[in-house]
């Protein structure tokens, strides 16, 4: 990997972005050259027989394509405490959590230092096309961040979010130092054990320094938006806490409290102003750039899972740009934003060629489907990264340098353009999750639309879908969708039954429209579930391990995610069945 540069240079970043992505597919040979390399000792590699070859003809000749489930059996051995050479050459002493919101629990991915030096070159060169359009002179940044605590497996191994190994990497502060505004909260706030308090505190320093706050962000939009959820609720607490300079006494960690009592003084006239702007808000439109006068956008990830938080963050930020980070997971980066004026939604990602190794594999229709992965042959045949199409959709396949080699991610993407010889894509949707009963298949972004149509129906009410996830119900004949709303406030019978049958009607997949037509998929249900339900659903997921600012909703709810199903079933209050199709 390269080494970490001392001093951030943003014209030399954008040059190397230029060479590497004028000969993508030299830098990938080299790229899965140097990993093939470093790893050639690996037990993995040496029981394939790969014996030390690293050009891709023999990578991909003896390598196989695999998943998750097909490493377990050797990340298990790590987590008990095997620390020989297994997966890469150096053994993996620090492992990466995913955020779990997909299956239910969390997956271990390995991390090394190799992936955090992947992470520095994506953050670099974000920020050098982000700074050109949007330059931040000498202000504070307001991100909300919370690095949950890393634990020790049984067999001695560290663990954390993938957010949390970055952010307690020791290189990492010094690194980021020239590209990263400084945070308005101390690190005790960061580190906090207790999110609540730390979000509490993060939105105190905020208004602390508010003519100083350049920017708002946190690593998934979701954050951002339920931060000025929550600050819809403890303005007044804050206000006090500001008048008198005297932090509220729910805040109870002392290492919070001792940060936060040398940033706090009385200040009454800031605490008054602050009242004035809050009460003067209608609606809380435009709440963002009225707290914090001087910043210049909202940063965060705002594709895939957190599309659905764009509207009502728009409507906190007023008319401050919205801008999408990097494109990436828990088991690695994939690519980065180098045009950050273009709106989240219409947002691609260049792959960078020099962070690890991809293939794609190509999504074919079979028998009118959407081309779905798990619909794919039994030996697909992945193309490199120069060789895919425009307008095609692929699943991407990463080899990385923490000992991930032909892995299926699950995300599906579309081609979108090139930036020199490298792919710009667009992210589509992960291809686990569909919701299917018979030959329906409908995606993360049809249940998006249908949820977002349907939900207009309660603007004339002044209310507004919180938040939804969705199930596939087959406990009795035929199966049925089952789509779960926490709405904002009371809405009327009439309106919430319109909403379902429309919503019914709004999946317009040709395999979900006959199979209703006949019968052979049961009416949509729509279950209103009571205000905080999907807090709890952040609670559980906080209690697996997860980070606060890594949290994704899950949008389909499996069989196998019992807990999430308990607690959604559990606060039911009303539920409507449609009538769209009698």
């Amino acid at each position: 990997m390269p080494e970490m540069v001392e001093e951030f240079n943003m014209e030399k970043v954008m040059e190397e972005f230029e060479r590497v992505t004028k000969d993508a597919e030299r830098i990938q040979r080299e790229t899965l050259e140097k990993i093939l390399e470093d790893n050639a000792s690996a037990e993995y590699l040496l029981n394939l027989g790969l014996n030390g070859r690293t050009d891709p003809e023999s990578f991909k000749a003896f390598v196989p394509l695999v998943t998750h489930k097909d490493l377990e059996p050797y990340i298990n051995r790590m987590l008990d405490g095997d620390f020989s050479s297994i997966l890469t050459g150096k053994p993996i002493t620090t492992m990466s959590l995913s955020s779990g919101t997909t299956q239910g629990k969390p997956k271990y991915v390995p991390w090394n230092d190799e992936l955090f030096g992947t992470t520095l070159q994506i953050y670099h060169t974000s920020f050098a096309f982000r700074n050109r359009e949007f330059p931040i002179n000498n202000g504070k940044a307001l991100s909300f961040i919370y690095s949950s605590k890393q634990f020790k497996t049984k067999g001695g191994v560290l663990a954390g979010t993938a957010t949390t190994n970055v952010f307690r990497n020791p290189g990492y502060r010094h690194a980021m130092k020239a590209i990263q505004s400084p945070c308005c909260s101390p690190d005790e706030v960061i580190f906090g054990p207790d999110f609540h308090q730390s979000l509490y505190c993060h939105l105190l320093c905020g208004l602390i320094f508010r003519e100083e706050v350049q920017l708002v962000s946190s690593t998934f939009a979701h954050s951002i938006m339920y931060a000025f959820r929550t600050f819809e609720q403890l303005w007044e607490e804050l206000c006090v806490d500001i008048r008198e300079g005297v932090l509220n006494s729910k805040v109870t960690v002392p290492s919070i409290r001792t940060a936060m009592s040398k940033l706090l003084k009385p200040d009454p006239e800031l605490a008054s102003l602050i009242h004035k702007k809050c009460m003067g808000l209608s609606n809380w439109y435009g709440l963002i750039p009225e707290l914090f006068p001087n910043a210049k956008y909202v940063y965060g990830i705002m594709t895939g899972s957190m599309e659905p938080y764009l509207k009502k963050l728009r409507h906190y930020a007023g008319e401050l740009p919205l801008l999408t980070s990097d494109y990436g997971s828990s088991e690695g980066w994939i690519g980065t934003n180098v045009k950050p004026r273009v709106p989240p939604e219409l947002a691609t990602y260049t792959v960078l060629p020099q962070i690890g190794y991809f293939e794609f594999i190509p999504l074919t229709d079979l028998e009118g489907t959407k081309g779905d992965a798990s619909f794919l042959c039994m030996d697909p045949k992945p193309v490199g990264l120069t060789e895919v199409k425009l307008g095609e959709e692929y699943e991407i396949v990463i080899t990385n340098p923490a000992g991930l080699y032909r892995y299926r991610l699950g995300d599906v993407v579309k081609v979108t353009g090139f930036h020199n010889s490298a792919p710009e894509v667009k992210f589509v949707r992960r291809s686990n999750l569909l919701l299917t009963i018979n030959i329906d298949k409908n995606t993360e972004k049809d249940l998006q639309i249908a949820v977002e149509t349907a939900s207009q129906f309660l603007a004339g009410e002044k209310l507004e879908v919180v938040d939804y996830t969705s199930h596939i119900d087959l406990t009795k004949e035929p199966g049925h969708y089952v789509i779960f709303w926490e709405i904002s406030g009371e809405a009327s019978e009439e309106v919430l039954a319109e909403c379902c049958n429309c919503m019914d009607k709004s999946f317009v997949d040709a395999g979900y429209t006959s199979s209703r037509k006949v019968n052979c998929i049961g009416a949509l249900e729509l279950r209103v579930v009571r205000r905080g339900t999907f807090q709890k659903i952040l609670e559980h997921s906080l209690a697996l391990g997860a980070a606060v600012s890594q949290f994704k909703t899950p949008r389909c709810v499996g069989p196998t995610n019992t807990k999430v199903l308990q607690i959604l079933n559990e606060n039911v209050v009303k539920n409507y069945l449609s009538t769209a199709f009698t």
